[in-house]
């Protein structure tokens, strides 16, 4: 009788997504081994992504492993993705657990490593994750850097805005109840009657809440005249857009306050 070692991942961001739960990946894997009288010798649970190998439950497979040389002779799991999205580092995991001889397999992409041609099979299950989170990350930065082409503050709001959705699901920024602290910080600062320090002293007894360290950037931010910084992307150059957010203080105010 073959011993197995079963092994079932997922992370967050995949915890909705169907086909991928961890009971369902158990279920399987055990109706699997029962069917072709596989011993289970252990079970290991993971919620992390699969990016790396440095993941809690696996470093703790790994150890058993190397502890126990001889008694396990498979390493389960429901498909490739479940094991690693990273083709080279997955290579890697493969040469050791074969040195260990232990024969990594997923249930639903089986494949006879023995065959030179299976590799390629292989190096497309696991190229095909990586290739996919690559896709997602070059897609996330390119609908920020959209969205900040249109005007839209996609990040956490500075002190004198509150983050909102607007009707079409879309990130934007409005006035908080700390809107007028900011115009009078903008407005004292500007007439010269009170030191940096003493002006923010003067506003955090009023409620405002910015540390010392933040209060000059407060005062630079060009979010106040409605700007938002669009990063350097691609060939294009860093500049500022026009926001659709409401601006709290005039151009005006604002390069007196710099100068």
């Amino acid at each position: 009788m073959k011993r197995a070692i079963i092994y079932t991942r997922v992370s967050s961001d995949e915890q909705a997504e169907k086909g991928y739960s961890l009971q369902y990946q158990e279920e399987q894997l055990r109706k699997y081994c029962t069917n072709r009288d596989i011993s289970i010798v252990a079970h290991y649970r993971e919620d992390y992504s699969a990016k790396t190998f440095d993941r809690p439950e696996f470093n703790k497979l790994m150890n058993f492993c190397k502890k126990n040389p001889g008694d396990v002779d498979l390493l389960l799991f429901i498909n490739w993705s479940r094991f690693g999205r990273n083709a080279g580092d997955s290579y890697a995991v493969i040469k050791q657990l074969n040195k260990l001889e232990i024969e990594p397999q997923a249930i639903e992409q089986p494949l006879d490593l023995k065959v030179p041609e299976n590799k390629m099979m292989l190096a497309f299950y696991l190229a095909s994750p990586e290739v996919e989170n690559d896709r997602r990350s070059i897609n996330v930065k390119s609908g920020i850097y959209r969205a900040k082409k249109e005007g839209r503050w996609t990040t956490l709001a500075p002190v004198g805005y509150r983050n909102i959705r607007s009707e079409d699901g879309r990130a934007m920024i409005v006035p908080s109840k700390d809107a007028d602290l900011v115009r009078e910080a903008f407005q004292e600062f500007a007439s010269g009657a009170h030191g940096m320090e003493e002006l923010r002293h003067k506003l955090v007894d009023k409620g405002l809440k910015c540390k010392r360290s933040r209060f000059p950037e407060l005062l630079r931010n060009r979010a106040y005249i409605g700007k938002v910084l669009v990063p350097a992307y691609k060939d294009e150059p860093e500049y500022y857009a026009k926001g659709i957010h409401e601006p709290l203080i005039s151009e005006e105010l604002f390069f007196q306050v710099q100068d």
